[in-house]
């Protein structure tokens, strides 16, 4: 690359970080607190199944593995501020029921054979989208996204830790699931 096409890049970059700075210190100057935080978001996994992916209000996190979480966080997703009535997020997420199951497989890894398996075991994945209430929170904080059993999914957004006797949700890790889920 030329010297030239580098020194433009560079100030592209440095005028596009003095404008996000100038924001900054405009909304600081406003006096009134946003309305809108942004908060990381993590999963907790309490089924056998693995979550590949998943998003709450579109803000998502990656892959957690059966009876796993919290360990990982990603940014961001938007949260009010103060809790309303009547406060949901849109939770959607990849479930796939058998994440242990190539390590039987006798293809080698990543071989045209192993590809072929892989994606047919893709087939069995499956996608759920569910909308849910949001309990009430003082103190805003980080966006936690349980999985539960038959794809039920709970959410909290407040400042209290999972195990913390004030959390909402406080479900084994190592939850039971049902040979069938009620409707």
């Amino acid at each position: 690359m030329s010297r030239s096409l580098i020194t433009r890049a560079s100030s592209k970059g440095i005028r596009r970080t003095l404008v996000l700075v100038s924001l900054v210190f405009l909304s600081a100057c406003s006096g009134a607190p946003s309305k809108m935080l942004a908060a990381p978001v993590t999963g907790y996994n309490h089924t056998s199944a693995a979550i590949n992916w998943f998003s709450v209000n579109g803000a998502g996190g990656g892959n957690v593995g059966p009876h796993q979480g919290g360990g990982s966080q990603v940014c961001c997703g938007g949260v009010p501020r103060y809790w309303t009535p009547g406060l949901r997020a849109i939770v959607e997420w990849e479930k796939d029921p058998d994440p242990y199951s190539y390590g039987k497989w006798t293809e080698r890894p990543y071989s045209d054979a192993w590809t072929k398996r892989m994606e047919e075991e893709k087939q069995q994945y499956s996608r759920h989208k569910v909308v849910v209430d949001i309990p009430k929170y003082d103190t805003a904080g980080t966006l936690k996204v349980h999985f539960l059993p038959c794809n039920q999914v709970r959410v909290s957004v407040d400042n209290v830790k999972p195990g913390d006797p004030r959390y909402p949700y406080n479900f084994p890790m190592n939850m039971p699931e049902p040979k069938v889920c009620p409707d």
